[in-house]
């Protein structure tokens, strides 16, 4: 047994006292795909019916007595064979060639295979059968496709061996770099087939950290630069070091490897978060308190080149991607993975207004490059905005703008399946049902919500390796009961009352322990011990169990899931992970994240939780059929734009807030850059030639306040006149 002298730890109830570790005890279930061994065929060579000193003497006997033959080879009947055998090899060779790489997809109408554990085992899934390898397959045309255990050559000539025992493969062609036939998994249609919202459930985790940058997912950065707090303040302490820092941490902190990895752990999308400054960055946002001129420090136009980079490998691997703007400009939510740690700007304040028309242009150009069709099977979902704080800037603020925009990208898209991505919409930090009945009729709208224990404003210090409430033959005390409880209903009765409602983050973080989870120089609420969490190495087997129990319990509720987040890096007093309770990759090493996600599914049942099922069967118009892209004037009414009111602005004053005007040079994302081997159509970034209008940019004369700190800031008297747009 574990030692229990941690006093941060809680020794587990007598249930595990007669066992080692709970992992694969009696009390616990089988993990999947382990048999009674009762049940197993006997080889030929363990015959219990032969005793083993007579077995070659029987062998030798009888090959004695056996009359003189004429050579196989001199009769017809081998030949007849032999060719049979030679064709039927062809054919398993060329076969999944065709099927795999070549056949062009077809509509995908059922999901796949699907296998679950109820128990507390962290064991490993059966392996699927599939399109497996265990070296790459070159066809004539050059593409190159393999599965489990095959050679991975990556652009620098190195390799690595691709692990997926769940039927996946990758898929590599030098001259159609668009090519979409790779699969995750055997329960997820690749790329090239229709994911089929309801059936196909969302697998995936989150790439935080690489293109926004955050203290607590990259700490590195932060240590080696006191005083700094977001990447705001972190850019301008690098000074002429940031275009080198930055692109090292872009080429090495996620690398293609992290992909396959992530599709050989059975998952099957990744959410991307990048910054507006992908785009652009403005050198004149205003001026401060002081009358200096205010620039944004950021690293332009330099990220946008990785995350192409990034596209192309989930594709390989058939993975899909949730885009996710997650910085505006004047930061919508006050945190440091805004861009700026500090006040509300983006429709609240002064430069509420003129933000939110900035960003807006910011959303059109992601939604323009996404839309073109060889992009469109790899990006199918675009989430246009993340995390806006609606308690500060009002419930109808947000709403109106999330009118204006979806509108603005279906003007681009046109409506119905497969006409642009699905465009995903925060819940503002209120509960999923706040969201009932928004904008019926419109197309391909989903819900994202972003449920946290750790950030519940309670210390959480319950202990997760005791029996579970619900179930005494499980691990994990209060907390998979608590997640059941909290999410399952609430999320299943939102893709009733909404339509397709996903968690767009969540981890495993039961308290909110770990090195600059709540901000440089924050305080955790959990108090004294948050040492204990900042070191898995000390972690008990119990503590393991524990929480894979609470992730299964989690996934189970909440259905369609991106885990927060993938890679959490070292710190550099430790050279170790001081976060571990948000690393799925550290989870998985170490056993406190399933093996096989699959395992969650009646995880909630098993703790006596009915979280009311959603059937799987949304309205039409709810994924692109009929009826999508009519909205009722009546559920609009009341969400114009620009709003009546804004947050800290005075009453009627609205009108006479500065804005920009659509005069401006539009921005544009480039498509990338291929050798002259390529032969497919690359596209030049934007999908509708009719969307040629101008972007918004400063108006001449305008003395603007900071457009990042004008929360208390005078109205411009003259100069800044609304411009049309």
């Amino acid at each position: 047994m574990a030692s229990y002298s941690n006093r941060f730890e809680v020794p587990v109830e007598s249930i595990a006292d007669s066992v080692d570790t709970p992992r694969g005890s009696a009390y616990l279930n089988a993990p999947p795909g382990v048999r009674d061994s009762s049940a197993i065929s006997t080889p030929a060579e363990s015959s219990p019916f032969l005793a083993q000193s007579n077995k070659e003497a029987n062998f030798i006997n009888s090959q004695e007595t056996l009359p003189s033959r004429r050579p196989l080879y001199k009769r017809a009947w081998f030949w007849v064979v032999a060719i049979v055998a030679i064709v039927v090899v062809a054919l398993a060779v060329v076969l999944p060639v065709i099927f795999v790489v070549v056949k062009p997809g077809h509509h995908h109408s059922t999901s796949g295979a699907s296998s679950s554990s109820s128990g507390s085992s962290g064991s490993t899934g059966s392996g699927d059968s599939g399109s497996n390898s265990s070296s790459p397959t070159t066809t004539k045309t050059g593409i190159t496709t393999g599965g489990d255990g095959s050679t991975v050559t990556k652009d620098d000539g190195t390799t690595f061996v691709y692990k997926n025992s769940f039927g996946g493969y990758w898929v590599s062609d030098p001259a159609n770099p668009f090519d979409n036939s790779a699969r995750p998994n055997s329960w997820t249609p690749p790329l090239n087939e229709s994911w089929t919202w309801g059936v196909d459930r969302i697998n995936g985790v989150n790439i935080g950290g690489l293109f926004v940058i955050e203290p607590f997912i990259v700490p590195q950065l932060f240590e080696q630069n006191a005083g700094t707090v977001d990447e705001w303040t972190l850019s301008v302490a690098l000074g002429d070091k940031l275009q080198q820092t930055i692109e090292d941490h872009y080429n090495t902190f996620i690398t293609e490897e992290d992909i396959a990895q992530i599709a050989g752990a059975g998952l099957n999308w990744i959410r991307v978060p990048i910054p507006f400054w992908a785009i652009e960055k403005w050198d004149n946002v205003g001026v401060d308190a002081n009358g200096a001129t205010v620039a944004e420090p950021f690293l332009a136009r330099t990220c946008w080149k990785y995350i192409l980079r990034l596209l192309g490998w989930a594709r390989k691997y058939g993975i899909r991607v949730n885009l996710d703007l997650h910085t505006i400009p004047g930061s919508q939510n006050g945190y440091n993975h805004s861009g700026k740690l500090g006040s509300i700007n983006w429709l609240s304040g002064v430069m509420g207004l003129a933000n939110a028309e900035r960003s807006l242009d910011y959303i059109r150009i992601v939604a323009e490059f996404v839309s073109q069709p060889e992009w469109r099977a790899v990006v199918p979902m675009f989430s246009m905005l993340n995390e806006p704080f609606l308690h500060d800037i009002g419930n109808n603020q947000v709403q109106s703008f999330y009118l204006k925009a979806y509108t603005m990208v279906r003007e681009i898209t046109g409506v119905g399946a497969g006409n642009g991505p699905m465009i995903t919409i925060h819940d503002g930090f209120t509960e999923p049902a706040n969201w009932a009945g928004f904008l019926p009729g419109a197309d391909r709208l989903a819900l994202d919500t972003h449920p946290y224990f750790a950030f519940d404003g309670q210390q959480n210090r319950e202990p997760v390796n005791i029996t579970a409430d619900g179930d005494s033959t499980q691990l994990g005390g209060q907390w998979p009961l608590q997640a059941c409880n909290s999410w399952g209903k609430s999320l299943n009765d939102s893709r009733s009352a909404f339509g397709v409602t996903m968690a767009g983050e969540f981890s495993n973080a039961i308290n909110d322990c770990g090195l600059y989870v709540n901000g440089v120089g924050g305080s955790a609420r959990y108090g004294a011990g948050c040492e204990y969490w900042q070191d898995a190495s000390g972690w008990s087997d119990e503590t393991k169990q524990g929480l894979l129990n609470f992730a299964l319990a989690s996934m189970d509720a909440l259905g369609d899931w991106f885990f927060w987040t993938w890679k959490i890096g070292n710190s550099t007093t430790t050279n170790s992970v001081q976060a571990p309770l948000w690393s799925y990759q550290l989870g998985l090493e170490n056993g406190w994240m399933p093996t096989d996600p699959r395992q969650a599914l009646g995880k909630c049942a098993s703790l006596g939780v009915d979280p009311a099922p959603f059937d799987g069967t949304f309205q039409s118009w709810q994924t692109g059929g009929a009826g999508a892209g009519t909205i009722a004037p009546s559920a609009t009414a009341d969400l114009v734009w620009p709003p009546a009111s804004i947050t800290s602005v005075p009453a009627g004053s609205v009108t006479a807030l500065p804005q920009y005007t659509a005069t401006g040079t539009l921005s544009t994302l480039p498509p990338p850059t291929f050798s002259a081997s390529v032969t497919a159509s690359v596209g030049n970034g934007w999908f509708d030639g009719a969307d040629n209008a101008p972007a918004v940019t400063a108006i001449s004369g305008c003395t603007y306040p900071d457009a990042w700190d004008a929360d208390n800031a005078q109205i411009p008297l003259s100069g800044c006149s609304p411009a049309a747009r």
